[in-house]
């Protein structure tokens, strides 16, 4: 058992929290700690933390340890501190055969290079042989916005091609666009996952999404980061669930894969934009695959812990961040195997725990206050997502939820910068916190990167649970060393070089205080709601005000 950290001097924070009796005060959220557990969770002996691997015990063992320490209320199952969570792990096997035929030339293509491809259920061989290519724009169904980029097609034996975002994306840049999707700022139906439930719900064999660097919001390095594997919970039916295949390909093998078939793919891509599109099968295109997969059941394991509350302990609020990075692959140009996840979520889970020392210094809050540190993040949410169906009920009467997901070690700033901004009223309830403390709030500057539909939050967010997304890679923060310049910088570099690759690391020259002032302010944030009789809801413009809206009966 991994011994807690206790006893380090806390570092003096920019924020100082309102001097309330018995309540802890921001500079208790201490840089020190928060840098001391990310050094601990990203070194060497937890391999990286993947799920199933040689790390996740003892990763299990270190946060159970802290929260022990500081003497939390189990949680998990049956009374423990976690909550079992069976899964599958899927290897595509290397030596596999993709075919691309197109005016009669077959063009061999290579796993990882020009395609990333997947299989997400229990079978050992795929074979896949010549399957009718079918172009379905950004493969939407959206009823209540008028769009259905299907319109009926028959995808049976065939595989879809897709874009990645959604039909407004490119809005800044064309005329043909619909304005159904809310401009640049990305919906949920701009996430892959969407995407292939829905080939899923309209009978495809399988999916390939066109990769766009700017539309998916990260490089082909990122796509093909999980070197062929793949996680999924385990379902009573996959082949109802999942797709055969599903997967990314290459922007410029499409390209030449429509001229093939005599289409301009730009022209096809406008033509996507626009609420009238019909799904194109490129003539005389098919793909074919020829692969083994290889795939193992596992049990892996989320964290829960809790402070009851004193006088309605049926409300909660929930502080959250996923303990899972990447794990151990075949060795990088540097001769590096393990991607360690420092700031990817060494630094969230340390957030977590740091917040719970926070609300124990004080008195019992008067709701329940959860922490959770989620398994399979990476993986497609699925640790939360877990939790989410099996917690659902209790959904209803939790009123906030604050998720830790890449706190920046680039030092303090002056503000704050939230991912899917102009969501729900937590924010603005942040805003003035914040503003106590000299703080403000950044709206999302990117928000047709979809940041908001990829973290844990966004599995109790589309139950109804309003949430607060911590994400210091969604855009560069005005830093008090360097400004707006230098936050963009951190972003940039990490993104580009580091962000899910070996060199995610813990080093001594990181300044870990600006993710200690943004821990404080949920912490104050939350402790606020906690004590309070407030339901926070989300803005009308949100798509899911409905959802709370049904469950409303429940919050008095």
């Amino acid at each position: 058992m991994t011994r807690p950290f206790t006893g380090l001097a806390p570092t003096l924070s920019l924020l100082a929290l309102s001097a309330l009796p018995g309540v802890a005060q921001a500079q208790d959220i201490s840089a020190q700690r928060l840098s001391d557990m990310t050094r601990e969770l990203a070194s060497p002996a937890y391999f990286g933390r993947g799920p199933g691997g040689p790390g996740e015990r003892k990763t299990i063992e270190f946060i159970v340890s802290q929260f022990k320490a500081l003497g939390l209320t189990p949680a998990g199952d049956d009374g423990g501190w976690t909550q079992d969570v069976p899964l599958y792990r899927y290897q595509t096997q290397p030596g596999g055969t993709y075919t691309l035929t197109a005016a009669g030339q077959s063009k061999a293509l290579h796993e990882q290079t020009d395609l990333r491809i997947e299989t997400q259920r229990p079978v050992e061989h795929v074979e896949i042989t010549a399957a009718p290519l079918v172009f379905i724009g950004y493969g939407v169904t959206a009823p209540e916005r008028g769009w259905d980029d299907f319109k009926g097609v028959d995808l049976k034996g065939k595989i879809a091609l897709v874009l990645i975002n959604d039909p407004d994306f490119e809005a800044a840049s064309t005329d043909a666009v619909s304005g159904k999707f809310g401009g640049k700022a990305a919906t949920f139906y701009a996430r892959w996952v969407y995407k292939y439930e829905e080939a899923v719900r309209r009978g495809a064999l399988g999916m390939l999404i066109v990769h766009e660097t700017a539309g998916a919001a990260y490089g082909w390095n990122t796509v093909v980061a999980s070197n062929g594997e793949s996680y999924d919970v385990v379902r009573p039916d996959p082949a109802k669930d999942k797709l055969l295949l599903q997967g990314w390909i290459q922007r410029d093998l499409t390209v030449q894969l429509f001229k093939d078939a005599g289409l301009d793919f730009e022209a096809e891509k406008a033509r996507a934009k626009t609420a009238a599109f019909q799904p194109v099968e490129l003539k005389g295109a098919t793909f074919s695959a020829d692969y083994q997969n290889r795939f193992t059941r596992l049990k892996s394991q989320n964290v829960l812990a809790k402070i009851p509350g004193a006088k309605r302990p049926g409300e909660s609020i929930l502080y959250a961040a996923h303990w899972d990075a990447y794990g151990v692959d075949p060795a990088d140009p540097t001769g590096k195997v393990i991607r360690p996840g420092a700031i990817d979520d060494a630094v969230g889970v340390a957030g977590v725990i740091e917040t719970a020392r926070a609300f124990k210094a004080g008195p019992a809050p008067a709701r329940t206050v959860i922490f959770a540190a989620w398994t399979g993040e990476e993986r497609g949410l699925l640790g939360s997502e877990y939790y989410a169906q099996r917690h659902e009920a209790d959904l209803a009467r939790m009123a906030a939820n604050y998720t830790f997901d890449v706190l920046q070690p680039a030092g303090p700033a002056r503000d704050v910068v939230l991912v899917g901004s102009g969501q729900n009223e937590l924010e603005a309830h942040l805003a003035q916190v914040a503003a106590k403390h000299g703080r403000t709030i950044t709206p999302d500057p990117k928000p047709e990167r979809a940041l908001f539909y990829r973290a844990d939050h966004f599995s109790v967010a589309k139950r109804g649970v309003p949430t607060v997304l911590f994400m210091g890679m969604s855009g560069g923060a005005d830093l008090i060393q360097g400004g707006r310049a230098a936050g963009e910088k951190w972003v940039e570099d990490y993104t580009a070089r580091c962000y899910h690759q070996t060199c995610d690391v813990w080093s001594a020259d990181q300044n870990y205080q600006g993710a200690a002032d943004d821990v404080a302010l949920a912490y104050e944030a939350g402790r606020d709601l906690a004590n309070s009789t407030r339901w926070p809801d989300w803005n009308a413009t949100s798509e899911f005000k409905p959802i709370r809206a049904k469950t409303k009966s429940q919050r008095k």
